[in-house]
């Protein structure tokens, strides 16, 4: 067991390590050497559990993967809050986490890692999916429909992750707030519009009471 538990570490140190590199070094000039080492093990631990860089890849991308399915999996009981939410949580992840971030650019259709991949798609999927059911319900405004919706949360997603490579003040509370109060008026019905908080579900970041606009 004791033997187990070491190499699930020792496995775990080599995705975060070449999760970090992927990030800030590029998939390309991020080297094995360069993982192993700063994952504190030796070259022959690091092949041991990863044939290639392409498999250390494809592990990161697993682990965007789930990591990005924990934060879809909130439910806060409202449909829009719940996209609002994860938004923030999203955001907030991006910004301290070198998996999610490296599972982002690797799954960027460059075909880098074969499974897990496609960590924008799924987010673009799930955004569909929620607004498509927010429709159902009646709680978009007349005249929007759940894809245009949808295009915008996923586009204004996709620039804070791309901007926040170069400048980390796009992943913060105050970037999703001003989208989401210049939104919200546009996309949500008048009934629904007040009981939505903007900042998201106890302020995310910072407290807000519900409808403050």
């Amino acid at each position: 067991m004791a033997k187990q538990e070491r190499a699930v570490r020792t496995r775990n140190a080599l995705i975060e390590s070449a999760a970090e590199l992927f990030d800030r070094e590029g998939f390309e000039t991020a080297s094995l050497s360069m993982i192993s080492a700063r994952a504190g093990v030796s070259s022959g631990a690091l092949h041991f559990h990863f044939a290639s860089k392409a498999d250390l890849a494809d592990a990161v991308g697993q682990a965007a993967a789930l990591r990005l399915g924990r934060i879809t999996a909130q439910d806060t009981g409202d449909t829009l809050q719940s996209l609002i939410d994860a938004t923030y949580a999203l955001v907030r992840a991006l910004g301290h986490d070198a998996v999610l971030r490296a599972g982002f650019d690797l799954g960027d259709g460059s075909g880098r890692v074969r499974s897990g991949a496609g960590l924008r798609r799924a987010w673009q999927e799930w955004v569909e999916e929620v607004l498509a059911k927010a429709d159902m319900e009646g709680a978009l405004a007349h005249g929007v429909s759940a894809e245009d919706a949808a295009a915008v949360v996923v586009a204004a997603t996709a620039g804070l992750e791309s901007l926040g490579r170069h400048d980390p003040r796009w992943l913060t509370a105050d970037s999703l707030s001003r989208f989401w109060r210049l939104l919200l008026p546009r996309v949500a019905c008048t009934s629904t519009l007040g009981t939505l908080r903007p900042s998201g579900s106890g302020g995310m970041w910072r407290g807000e009471g519900p409808g403050v606009y």
